[in-house]
């Protein structure tokens, strides 16, 4: 719309130009010519005219259209000379003359069509973006030195540099977990670029060997009875460690899983089971306590069974850690890794929870860099600016949020009522969910009307609206 607004006045500047002096100038009629062959170009040629752009597959959806794309990309920022990869992107078009929102889920890219819920509410184009290192976006030879937060905000950097030619108006970050992690990261090393940024479900983990939260969390989290029923199960599962065992080795064999990367069976089955408690919080909650299967009573069968649907066997095996390397890679040198007490399993956990670096191949070096998310959280107190923050209230990744401080402004921490990992602005008290549709509309840049009306712009689409972590493919496994 504004774009159009613009060339309608670059016209009536021209006729005026040519009402008063009989001519209008070279100049003149080159820009309004620019821009007028600019609108009138079909969308895909305007993408692929991008350096470096290049069409995987184009998919039809009503009312938009929705592109796979390669990007070219600096394996290193800082020496971009020395060699590039092709990283995947899509584009979900709407109109030039709509926002644009850019979203990233930190891992891969899905290539099916869907919406964020900041762009149903502002009715606009969504740009998604596959984070570096996760297949097929991986530099060849893969320099894992190169994977970091301002490698990858870098990454996002250029993308919207060269984007931003063709989709003018205003843009708004966005991501759920890992991706609301990425979206706070691109705005603290390039705070110019967006016009807001929502993130949700965005965990902070500012000192990693400092996680007594977590521990308080699941102290609390849902009624007494829910967290014995759940601490009971779990117990139970390691007091039966050589029958439950016994099954998981049999199906490993089945499958052909192998444990080279963790190091054992023992160690990835004892994995699985200390994420039982987690996983239930994270994707379920109080609503369903009551199918969890009483242990005392609970065949093994039963119990193998309720294990594997909250926390997922295939977990900690080769095959089920290879696709998430990069993420384990990324929390054992910067982002941290939780590891919480469980009090309830003393003296029959063997291990306890293990470190991200566990679970990354031992040829790849690591070293923890302890000053990267105390830079982040440091700098989102001071200068966070239109930037919101939504949580779940019995989500565990939320017990180490990101806060505030007296430098922030236009900027928002919203906790959902009983929501989990899912949570997100639909789901706040009516106060809350009007103020921050409010502020997303408004930072977006559309009408007054529309912000004043706090209602999103495009009706609800069950096929594109998908929770805010379901565009990444995910088994079971302590991950945000």
């Amino acid at each position: 719309m504004r774009k159009s607004l613009r060339l309608m006045l670059s016209l009536s500047v021209l006729i005026g130009t040519v009402g008063s002096t009989g001519v209008a100038t070279a100049a003149d009629t080159e820009s309004v010519s620019t821009v007028a062959d600019a609108q009138s170009q079909d969308i895909k040629d305007r993408l692929l005219a991008i350096p470096g752009m290049s069409l995987i597959e184009e998919k039809p959806y009503a009312g938009y259209r929705f592109f796979v794309l390669n990007y070219e990309q600096p394996i290193d920022h800082k020496r971009p000379w020395a060699g590039t990869f092709q990283q995947r992107i899509s584009v979900l078009h709407k109109s030039t003359d709509r926002p644009t929102v850019f979203r990233t889920s930190g891992y891969g890219l899905s290539t099916t069509p869907s919406r964020a819920e900041p762009t149903r509410i502002v009715d606009g184009n969504q740009v998604s973006m596959e984070y570096r290192f996760f297949t097929p976006s991986r530099p060849q030879p893969a320099d894992w030195s190169k994977l970091d937060i301002w490698q990858a905000a870098s990454d996002q950097h250029r993308i919207f540099t060269a984007l931003k030619k063709v989709y003018g108006e205003n843009w708004l970050s966005t991501g759920g977990s890992k991706g609301g992690m990425t979206a706070t990261y691109y705005e603290r090393f390039y705070p110019r670029d967006m016009d807001g940024v929502v993130a949700y479900v965005a965990p902070n983990d500012v000192v990693n060997k400092e996680d007594s939260a977590y521990d308080r969390f699941f102290a609390n989290v849902g009624t007494e009875a829910c967290r014995d029923r759940l601490n009971s199960l779990q117990r139970e599962a390691l007091l039966r460690r050589a029958p439950l065992q016994e099954k998981f080795r049999t199906w490993a064999q089945t499958e052909g899983a192998t444990f080279h990367t963790i190091g054992s069976l023992d160690k990835a089955w004892e994995a699985t089971v200390l994420d039982f408690v987690w996983g239930f919080w994270q994707y379920y909650g109080e609503d369903v306590c009551d199918t969890i299967p009483d242990a005392k009573t609970a065949s093994d069968d039963t119990v193998y069974e309720t294990i594997d649907a909250y926390a997922g066997w295939s977990a900690y095996t080769d095959q089920g850690l290879e696709y998430y390397t990069p993420y384990y890679y990324q929390a054992a040198t910067e982002l941290g890794s939780p590891t919480i007490k469980q009090p309830h399993l003393d003296g029959l956990n063997r291990y306890g929870y293990q470190p991200a670096s566990n679970f990354v191949p031992r040829e790849i070096p690591m070293k923890f860099k302890p000053q990267a998310m105390r830079d982040v959280d440091d700098w989102v107190r001071k200068n966070a600016n239109r930037m919101l923050f939504v949580y779940g209230e019995n989500d565990p990744w939320g017990a180490e949020p990101f806060r505030l401080g007296k430098g922030a402004r236009d900027s928002y921490v919203y906790y959902a009522p009983g929501a989990n990992h899912g949570a997100n602005v639909a789901g706040l008290v009516d106060t809350e969910r009007e103020k921050a549709t409010a502020r997303i509309l408004a930072w977006a840049g559309v009408d007054a009307p529309a912000v004043a009306a706090a209602q999103p712009l495009a009706r609800f689409d069950a096929r594109l609206d998908k929770p805010v972590d379901e565009d990444v493919t995910k088994e079971h496994g302590l991950r945000p």
